[in-house]
């Protein structure tokens, strides 16, 4: 009950203190109404010291452009530097290591750099193969290793020399590889375990003149494999990463099982994934948190345990905004990635509030007077009341958003979420889970307030439900895609196009109508019940639901360019008098629904990149992080 009463005053205060923002005409309609969430994130982050033996903190910064800059912070006067990286912002930095000598290392956009806390620089620059580190490892000669997704490249750094190693990709599989864990033995050999598909350790003999995979096909499993330096100079690992699984020993590149084995005595090298963070200072002293957000650092001293708070500052260009929607209240709603956080624009009052989300707020949906909203990682479903006060979302706890249901193995990141054209259901479809192939339907009865799970065994075999429209007799129609869970093999061929009975939960109807396409982007109920489509962001099409026919067709790439993108594709946009809008990257187009001929009407300043909605005579939608709006002329 604390944890609530705290939320709920949190959510006051910032209501307390809205972020007014001053709306900028971008001409021709168009209009810019600032950054939807001014704040970046921290992806690794060290504890360490300057070369004046000063503590300092160390993050990778990361925005809606990607990684972007090295924040060092004094950890006791707040004093703040950001360093750019040495290369364009993009990707993202996945895995780093704070080396025995004090340098910090990462490898994205493939880009390797080391940076010197002491020289208070970047030191060292190198381009690698594609794409980004997952693991990176010290071993006993000082030699600095990474192994990078999506094909298992390795590369090795030498501090003392300045030599850089490519050894090109180790691994070859018909899936993008995540290979999270890499060390080293005593003798130089290289061990790295890589998911999800099909879990593998693979052994790298030190010169580079081979690499051994250690598992058989008949021992690999669906998930992550796992491997570290044990302090006996020993490697030690799992084809799974879980406690319950066999334990194996690596040395000189040779794979023994043992019967028992303690995972706790491991060889200290600071290194991980995004989440790094480490917090020990050499003196003792503790980094206890870093915000962003409020933009202060906690230190814990060493011998009091007494904590002090210390303001800094960096610049950043906002978080990455998943898309746009108008909810019940009249206001634009949306959700932020990295960090999570949700957002509400009030078109009248020209304010905007950002608070935390329970996760990344992919989709989302109006039914009624309630607001849904599709999360991943959590592949959960959640419902939210605008009219009452925002309670941050607990599973099995009183909150608004309301946690209803979720799957992480069949809807872990949500693409859609539809309300059913009588509003006594809502359903949410995404794809898998980290390693899998084949999304499903979360299915939410609202009267009842019970959910039902439909697996894509049950729907479209290996394929995941990227777009949804609401037919008549309890029915829908969907679109799929043939792309997997993340790290996951692609399977199917085609994508489909499908209607599902509600009432049976039974598939009536599927077909590959368009050939070669991969993904049916977006789906809108047009004049007469025809259904308008996207396919592969490109394709513009009309299919009527009654003969099942594909009756216009057309490649609109050349003419307008891709359309708008995201997680969850908001593309076609209803307007005020039931016209239908395209958002394309270059436009806003409209649809002339007698001889589906399209019209650009209006060419964009600003790139539009995510989708939209329409309020009050403007479609919103969003152009890097900030929220932009069309002001549409609705006396026509």
């Amino acid at each position: 009950m604390r944890t609530q009463i705290t939320s709920v005053i949190i959510f006051y205060f910032s209501m307390l203190l809205p972020a007014l923002l001053a709306s900028q005409d971008l001409g021709n309609g168009f209009f810019d109404h600032g950054v939807a969430c001014p704040v970046s994130n921290h992806r690794g982050t060290v504890a360490t010291v300057d070369g004046n033996g000063r503590n300092v903190v160390l993050a990778w910064l990361f925005d809606h452009r990607g990684g972007y800059a090295l924040l060092m912070i004094d950890a006791e006067t707040g004093k703040s530097e950001q360093f750019p990286m040495p290369f364009t912002p993009g990707d993202a930095p996945y895995s780093s290591l704070l080396s025995s000598k004090n340098k910090y290392y990462t490898l994205f956009k493939n880009n390797f750099v080391e940076f010197d806390p002491v020289k208070r620089s970047f030191t060292f620059h190198k381009e690698s193969l594609p794409q980004m580190a997952m693991g990176f490892t010290e071993d006993d000669n000082g030699l600095i290793w990474a192994v990078t997704y999506p094909s298992s490249g390795l590369i090795s750094f030498d501090p003392v020399t300045r030599v850089f190693k490519d050894y090109g990709y180790q691994y070859q599989q018909n899936w993008k590889q995540y290979p999270k864990f890499l060390a080293a033995d005593d003798k130089g050999w290289l061990y790295f375990g890589i998911g999800n598909t099909s879990s593998q350790i693979i052994a790298f003999e030190p010169s580079g003149k081979k690499n051994i995979p250690l598992f058989n096909e008949e021992e690999r499993k669906r998930g992550q494999a796992f491997v570290y330096r044990n302090i006996d100079g020993k490697v030690y690992g799992q084809a799974l990463k879980d406690k319950k699984e066999q334990w194996f020993q690596f040395y000189e590149g040779k794979k023994t099982a043992v019967s028992h084995h303690d995972p706790s005595k491991a060889k200290p090298i600071i290194t991980g994934s995004q989440d790094l963070f480490y917090r020990n200072f050499p003196d003792g002293k503790t980094l206890v948190s870093l915000d962003l957000q409020e933009k202060i650092i906690i230190i814990k001293g060493a011998v009091t345990n007494t904590e002090k708070t210390i303001s800094f500052d960096y610049s950043s260009e906002g978080a990455l905004v998943m898309g746009v929607g108008t909810a019940p209240n009249g206001t634009i709603v949306g959700g932020a990635a990295f960090p999570m956080r949700f957002f509400n624009f009030n078109p009248v009052t020209k304010t905007i509030h950002h608070l935390p989300a329970f996760g990344q707020f992919n989709a989302m949906a109006r039914s009624n007077g309630q607001y849904y909203f599709g999360v991943y990682p959590q592949g959960a479903l959640l419902e939210w009341d605008p009219s009452s006060s925002w309670i941050n979302t607990k599973k099995d706890a009183v909150s608004n958003p309301q946690w209803l249901a979720a799957s992480v193995l069949s809807t872990h990141r949500p693409h859609r979420i539809l309300a059913s054209a009588d509003n006594n259901t809502i359903i949410m479809s995404g794809t898998p889970e980290y390693g899998y192939t084949g999304g499903g339907l979360l299915v939410w009865d609202k009267k009842n307030r019970k959910s039902q799970l439909l697996t894509d065994s049950m729907l479209i075999p290996d394929q995941s439900t990227m777009s949804m429209v609401s037919l008549p007799g309890n029915k829908i129609a969907g679109g799929t895609t043939t792309m997997p869970g993340t790290g996951g093999e692609k399977k199917a061929k085609e994508a489909e196009l499908y209607f599902l009975n509600l009432t049976t939960n039974k598939i009536e109807w599927h077909a590959a109508l368009l050939p070669g396409v991969q993904d049916y982007s977006d789906l809108y109920v047009g004049e007469g019940g025809l259904i308008y489509g996207i396919a592969d962001l490109k394709i513009f099409f009309v299919f009527d639901p009654k003969t099942r026919l594909i009756i216009h067709q057309e490649n609109v790439e050349v003419k307008f360019g891709k359309t708008a993108w995201a997680q969850c594709p908001r593309i076609f946009v209803k307007g005020k008098k039931e016209e239908c809008y395209i958002l394309f990257a270059k436009g806003i187009v409209k649809i002339d629904p007698r001889s589906f001929g399209l019209t650009m009407i209006a060419q964009s300043p600003v790139p539009v990149e995510t989708g939209g909605d329409y309020l009050n005579g403007k479609i919103y939608f969003v152009s890097g992080s900030h929220l932009c709006s069309y002001q549409i002329d609705d006396s026509k």
